[in-house]
């Protein structure tokens, strides 16, 4: 009897080991995704690659900027970058010391996610540019989106709606559907244009606010690993300017999604979930 209770010990010694192997390997592979949408939109541009992400064992957690998607604010009641930056700075400051994410920021949202990546270097391991706004150490904030505003002509935007609120005043703009339809989404399936005329809301670049802020740092933004993915289609950031911003800045790697629009995440959820995956195998 003692020998069997010995054996029984030992046997369950063995399989609590193999059990803690197994735990300890799973959080080694598994990633934390944390996603920042663009102007004007919210996490629920993520609907499609959260469960892609996911499904591959992962976590995402897709943000809601201050006024943005379901968050409550009021554009009126967001008067800085830092302001819309706040619930993901929010998310940023609740991980765990012992842990660090993903960042990935799309369109206007890799300027926010530029301020994240200031404020909380040491909570990030990898900061993923998908075809956004990626300023530099060397000028003040804004330079990249003075340049992107002086290289795009007025009618390219179409029906989009310029004004302007608050004392002083900030600029603020809202897509219109014509917009949406031929410029943003123009290769992504007509269900996300529904999606898109539906849920817009006003948004700002808070240009304003940025041209008098102080420039990222070394110590904190710079010292992020950067990777860039180029939507080859964009025709809201154009892959050529896309493409200035990587030698205004250079990154780890560069990668580039064929037949993307302005939101691989509607017209390419497969190759795009791919390419973060492996992005996040080779480099977080």
């Amino acid at each position: 009897m003692s020998s069997l209770n010995s054996l029984n010990i030992s046997l369950k010694k063995k399989r609590k080991k193999i059990e803690l192997e197994k735990k300890k390997k799973k959080m080694e592979v598994m990633k934390h995704f944390v996603a920042v949408h663009g102007v004007g939109h919210g996490a629920w541009v993520y609907y499609k690659l959260k469960p892609r992400i996911e499904a591959a064992g992962h976590r995402f957690t897709a943000v809601n900027l201050a006024a943005s998607g379901i968050n409550e604010k009021k554009l009126e009641e967001v008067r800085s970058s830092i302001d819309y930056a706040a619930p993901l700075l929010e998310v940023l400051d609740s991980v765990p010391e012992n842990e660090k994410v993903i960042l990935v920021g799309h369109s206007g949202g890799g300027m926010t996610a530029a301020v994240g990546m200031e404020k909380f270097p040491n909570k990030i391991s990898l900061a993923v540019f998908l075809n956004a706004i990626m300023p530099d150490t060397k000028n003040r904030p804004s330079y990249v989106l003075e340049e992107y505003t002086a290289k795009t002509p007025p009618e390219a935007w179409k029906d989009c709606q310029f004004s302007a609120y608050g004392d002083p005043p900030i600029t603020s703009l809202v897509c219109g559907p014509e917009f949406i339809s031929s410029t943003l989404y123009h290769l992504s399936p007509i269900e996300d244009h529904a999606l898109g005329k539906i849920l817009v809301r006003p948004g700002s670049l808070f240009i304003e606010d940025l041209l008098k802020a102080e420039k990222f740092t070394e110590e904190g933004f710079g010292s992020v690993p950067r990777v860039y993915v180029i939507a080859a289609e964009d025709k809201t950031i154009p892959p050529e300017f896309q493409r200035w911003m990587i030698e205004n800045n250079p990154v780890k790697e560069v990668k580039e999604i064929k037949g993307a629009d302005h939101m691989p995440m509607f017209s390419k959820p497969d190759e795009l979930s791919q390419c973060l995956l492996d992005i996040a195998k080779k480099h977080a």
